[in-house]
């Protein structure tokens, strides 16, 4: 297959399709942290390539829950997620016959539609938890490879345990202190995540 992975940097879902055989490249305003097929600019200029499957990683900055607070209390312009929003509805009706749209908890499940699918690294192999939304076209969705169990820091009234993962303090806040990178390392995708796209959406 022909893959183009929209507003990646860091190679991995692309090295992972890579790897499976097919013809990928990755695109995005950044340079790509590891060799590899990749275009440095704009997916514009290339969305319309006859790709078989795109799958896209738009920016969250502007559209994530938890960022949201700063729209809300007049701190941040709100065209900057009216932007973000156009954007990914470019994304979601590219001319492309199967696409995955990729990002956290967001407003793009009130403002377009609710996502297809909540998947979680700790799904794929990885001790992690951080929710992450899939927009499908004419792609199933992923199924889990192998669940790797939280450690349990309580119950729930209904008697189901509370679990917490590696990258998590008991209280399900993540541990990734601030740090000029941090969005960076928010933002890459699991490895795991990745192979289970190769694995499953690649022969489709």
């Amino acid at each position: 297959m022909k893959v183009l992975v929209a507003c990646e940097y860091s190679g991995t879902v692309r090295d992972a399709f890579i790897r499976g055989g097919h013809e990928a490249m990755s695109c995005d305003l950044l340079e790509t942290e590891t060799p590899g097929p990749h275009y440095k600019g704009d997916v514009r200029d290339v969305i319309g390539d006859d790709w078989d499957l795109m799958v896209a990683h738009p920016p969250c900055t502007y559209l994530s829950v938890s960022g949201m607070h700063w729209t809300k209390r007049g701190k941040r312009d709100p065209k900057l997620t009216e932007d973000a929003l156009d954007f990914v509805r470019l994304l979601m009706d590219a001319p492309v016959s199967r696409i995955a749209v990729e990002n956290p908890v967001s407003v793009i499940s009130t403002r377009i539609r609710p996502p297809d699918q909540i998947i979680n690294p700790y799904q794929f192999g990885h001790d992690a938890s951080k929710k992450t939304c899939l927009w499908l076209k004419n792609l199933p969705p992923l199924v889990t490879t192998k669940r790797i169990p939280g450690r349990i820091v309580g119950y729930r009234k209904n008697g189901k345990p509370i679990e917490r993962w590696g990258n998590q303090t008991n209280g399900g806040q993540n541990k990734l202190g601030p740090s000029p990178d941090r969005w960076k390392e928010r933002s890459l995708t699991y490895a795991g995540i990745a192979e289970a796209m190769v694995n499953q959406w690649g022969k489709h």
